[in-house]
């Protein structure tokens, strides 16, 4: 149904406010969002002026359960958007696995979840955007048109060339719950076999596979998640309280969560990494409130520790050796996938490690490309994912697991996502994220260069 024109009156006054919000920062000065969240994780230089205020572009606009679209401003939560299209049946292409992902935070600095080996990734399912420009400019950016150049350059652009005011997205169906069954591996190149079957058939076993992910414990304990739609169910299981997700894939072979519970099943531990502050010991867990299991609310945490460095210094009191952050997302070709673990698993000293699967979407019309991003059309990809930190050894710096985890992806013809940290040279980064591309878009949008590019966001964390 298309929006009311009450309802877009006042998206057109939220957006007035945001320009004049724009307008407030001083020409000459850089511009950058003031929010209050962030899912990134590379820490920022201060800027000396106000950033600029999108905090009230939050709302779903319209659902259309028929057409199977929605209308969602930019800083919409993907837990908002699920609870406006789960209530007409409906849920977004690919929805990201943390509450507070915002949805032109998942466009703008992409996401994946167990849809994206059918369903590609979540900027690949927008139909149009409009996008406050570098130049100050609200435009709409479509497939074709004048700003085709910013359609596509827009993914992985990370705000650099614009932050996206309005989305309108492609949906689909859902029904009530999803069945899970968790299959163990015990040598990682039969994942790599099992996965590449899968997104072949799309299924398992000769049943259906609507949703997949895996876990990997070590080089003998993986598992894939493999998840289909059902509409009933003899029991459902609950991870928002006492029970941790990520455990129940060790100790079960079958489970049934409703369909909310699924798309947020990896949100209430952060995945694994609520471990870090104490909230998987049992006398912990019964005094944590479950409103309070959240991925926001450890971020919080992590955020006040990245300011204050209280545990850091409580550590290295009791004579603990200096940490690394080793926060990323990667993603492999499935062909080097078992290649890339056992290097991960014998290297770095982290465990478990998240997949994801995924392949660009095809619409009919073949595979999209999207250049700041580029990966290969009808090539299956593994996303690798590790969330933790590791000790600085003697003789090692802070960087260093990072950058060998660099150099190895890009040696296996991979990619890595641009959250956390990055160590490129300003040659390579361009080299590998599109750098043809993105000037051409930036000479139009931003021709002032008002916006900090990418590489000063995402390696000198600008």
């Amino acid at each position: 149904m298309p929006v009311s024109a009450a309802v877009l009156s006042a998206h057109e006054q939220r957006v007035d406010a945001l320009r004049r919000s724009y307008r407030a920062i001083p020409e000459g000065q850089p511009v950058r969002l003031a929010k209050r969240t962030s899912n990134l994780f590379r820490p920022r230089v201060a800027l000396p002026t106000p950033g600029l205020d999108v905090s009230q572009l939050t709302q779903v606009l319209s659902v259309d359960p028929i057409a199977l679209t929605a209308e969602v401003e930019g800083m919409t939560t993907y837990e908002d958007l699920v609870e406006a299209t789960l209530a007409v049946g409906c849920m977004p292409l690919v929805v990201p696995q943390l509450r507070t992902i915002t949805i032109g935070g998942a466009v703008s600095g992409l996401g994946i979840e167990a849809s994206s080996f059918r369903n590609g990734l979540p900027h690949e399912s927008v139909l149009e955007l409009d996008v406050l420009t570098g130049s100050g400019e609200v435009v709409t950016a479509r497939p074709d048109g004048p700003n085709a150049g910013l359609f596509e350059a827009f993914p992985n652009s990370y705000g650099s060339l614009g932050y996206a005011t309005r989305l309108v997205i492609q949906l689909e169906r859902v029904h009530a719950y999803v069945r899970l069954r968790h299959v163990r591996f015990r040598e990682l190149s039969a994942v790599q076999t099992a996965i590449a079957d899968i997104v072949s058939t799309h299924a398992f076993d000769g049943e259906p596979v609507d949703f997949l992910d895996g876990v990997v414990f070590g080089v003998d304990e993986a598992y894939l998640t493999l998840g289909t739609w059902a509409d009933s169910a003899p029991y459902t299981s609950s991870y928002t309280g006492q029970q941790v997700f990520y455990r129940s894939i060790q100790l079960r072979t079958e489970d049934y969560l409703t369909t909310r519970d699924f798309l947020w099943r990896w949100d209430t531990d952060w995945f694994w990494c609520s471990r870090a502050f104490g909230v998987q010991r049992p006398l912990v867990r019964r005094l944590w409130p479950d409103s309070l299991k959240r991925s926001d609310v450890y971020w919080k945490i992590i955020r006040f520790e990245n300011r204050h460095h209280w545990w850091a210094t409580l550590q290295q009191r009791r004579g603990e050796p200096p940490q690394e952050r080793v926060v990323q997302d990667v993603e492999i070709p499935l062909d080097r996938t078992a290649e890339f673990l056992g290097w991960f698993l014998d290297t770095i000293p982290i465990d478990p490690v998240w997949l994801c699967p995924l392949v660009l979407r095809d619409t009919g019309d073949g595979p999209r490309r999207w250049p700041l991003y580029p990966l290969e059309p009808g090539e299956t990809y593994v996303n690798v994912g590790f969330w933790s930190t590791a000790p600085i050894l003697p003789g090692r710096e802070d960087g260093d697991l990072n950058r060998a985890i660099e150099s190895k992806v890009g040696e296996l013809g991979g990619h890595k996502s641009l959250y956390s940290d990055a160590y490129y040279d300003e040659q390579t980064f361009w080299q590998l994220y599109g750098g043809d591309a993105y000037r051409a878009a930036k000479r139009v949008h931003d021709p002032e260069g008002r916006l900090p590019d990418l590489y000063a966001k995402a390696v000198r964390r600008v």
